[in-house]
């Protein structure tokens, strides 16, 4: 096979993928803003639809920046079939990002080529399912396990599990780009120590954090200190 049918073929991949991944989008949409409305008829208990509006639209206003950001910032690094399968299945921090990171790594992919699209939508639907398997095991051992769990000499180590899982993902990333990364990461960790209620809005702090990353590595690729 040609490099011309390869492309032709990934361009029709690319086309399928977004036709089934935008109509996944809207029937995730739509199941997920008329369940409440559904079980309210059924139980006969529907709210104020004002008093839904005004809440779903603070809500709304809060996350719009965040939202913006995670897609500006997720999306290139996942493509378009891993960007639908992360953001309607969820967990993009803490479970899908790393996933795709870790396996765009083994096989040495480059982001933007067909090889980082195949291989991060692969990873996400790998990721997605095990973590349907891990949860229904979860529900089935909850209770013979509730007493461990629950165990206050472990809720340290649940209350770290992702700072853990993100600082050993980030030195990896740190040492191969520190002249990029010593910016953001020092003003970031100077900025929750000053303010730490920041603490509690990081998904918000992703815009600046990445747009200092962006500004240095733009300057550092002008002198030509790095590609």
């Amino acid at each position: 096979m040609n490099e011309l049918e390869k492309k032709s073929l990934f361009e029709l991949y690319n086309e399928r993928t977004h036709l089934f991944g935008r109509l996944a989008c809207i029937i995730t949409l739509v199941m997920l803003i008329a369940a409440p409305f559904v079980m309210g008829l059924y139980l006969g208990a529907m709210p104020d639809l004002g008093a839904v509006a005004r809440g779903f639209l603070a809500c709304g206003l809060v996350w719009a920046v965040s939202c913006v950001a995670e897609y500006l910032v997720y999306t290139p690094m996942l493509g378009a079939g891993g960007g639908y399968l992360a953001f309607i299945t969820g967990n993009l921090i803490n479970m899908k990002i790393p996933c795709a990171m870790n396996a765009r790594d083994m096989v040495d992919a480059k982001t933007g080529t067909p090889e980082n699209e195949i291989i991060s939508t692969l990873s996400i639907a790998t990721s997605s399912l095990v973590t349907i398997l891990v949860l229904a095991a979860g529900v089935v051992a909850l209770i013979p396990l509730q007493p461990i769990l629950q165990a206050p000499a472990l809720q340290p180590a649940f209350d770290n599990v992702v700072p853990a899982l993100f600082g050993a993902m980030a030195y990896k990333y740190y040492r191969g780009n520190l002249k990029i990364a010593a910016l953001p990461l020092l003003t970031m960790a100077l900025l929750f120590i000053l303010v730490p209620s920041l603490a509690g809005s990081t998904s918000f702090m992703v815009l600046p954090s990445g747009a200092i990353a962006i500004g240095v590595a733009f300057l550092l690729h002008k002198k030509g200190s790095a590609k």
